[in-house]
């Protein structure tokens, strides 16, 4: 079995409040000098992946949309343990939006030939829009599965673990498929080793063009987005502490219920 996991690089989501900036006029996140890791979701894809690798030998290949720094996410990946990895690099691509970017990374499938199953992860760590995977299996025509949080292979077929409210479901999907993963117990993401991180330093990670996929740029880009984002900023907390004063525990609850009351909290 070969799977495919498509991978974004975001923002470390684990950096302090306060250096967490956002340009008004791009409305984008100020990387600076903020470290750059692979978004949550899409690590917890790869270990899914890396676990159906180990029981039954599938072979699993990393793809990401990235400028120049997008090597380190993909030589990270090769480190927890993917046996290829593949960088889809244009200038054309820069500003695309979900649509843009599920149709670069179909023309990416389409390159790397046969395939049984494609993951993503549910939504990404920076803007978490979730639409990626779902336009991506409507651009290549494949049966869509969303929020799995774990697979197993079942003779010609795929058996998928979903939480749902009080338990989890489980459907069956037919190969080739493409599904979303979310967080899951059995899919907490693995620490890359040593020896994985020095083998991984030492791989090559191929880069594809608009060129090499045969992909054309008027379509692509920020001149080619059907999405617009009107506005993206740091929300503004106000907190405000005030002091219940009372001689017993009923009379400071029925003064703390007054003043909800008068808040109009309740």
């Amino acid at each position: 079995m070969h799977i495919v996991v498509c991978i974004k690089q975001v923002i470390d989501p684990e950096i302090p409040p306060q250096v967490f900036q956002i340009d008004p006029v791009t409305r984008k996140q100020i990387r600076g000098t903020q470290a750059l890791v692979i978004s949550t979701f899409d690590e917890c894809a790869l270990e899914v992946a890396l676990r159906q690798k180990e029981k039954t030998g599938s072979k699993v290949t990393a793809l990401m949309i990235a400028g120049q720094e997008g090597a380190e996410a993909l030589r990270h990946a090769i480190a927890m343990g993917v046996d290829e990895a593949i960088q889809v690099s244009d200038p054309a691509f820069e500003d695309s939006d979900s649509f843009g970017k599920a149709h670069i990374l179909a023309a990416a499938l389409r390159k790397l030939g046969q395939f049984d199953l494609v993951l993503c992860g549910r939504q990404a760590g920076d803007v978490e829009m979730g639409l990626v995977g779902p336009f991506l299996a409507e651009e290549m025509s494949l049966p869509l599965v969303a929020l799995a949080g774990n697979i197993e292979l079942a003779e010609s077929k795929l058996k998928v673990k979903r939480q749902i409210e009080g338990g989890y479901a489980i459907l069956e999907a037919p190969m080739p498929c493409l599904m979303t993963v979310t967080n899951d117990e059995s899919n907490v993401p693995r620490y890359a080793s040593i020896r994985g991180i020095r083998q991984a330093m030492k791989r090559t990670v191929p880069v594809w063009s608009a060129a090499d996929l045969g992909l054309d740029v008027s379509g692509l880009g920020a001149q080619a987005a059907r999405i617009q984002i009107d506005e993206l900023f740091i929300p503004q907390r106000q907190v405000r502490c005030e002091f219940i004063c009372g001689e017993s525990g009923a009379e400071l609850g029925e003064r703390l219920a007054l003043r909800l009351r008068e808040l109009k909290l309740i």
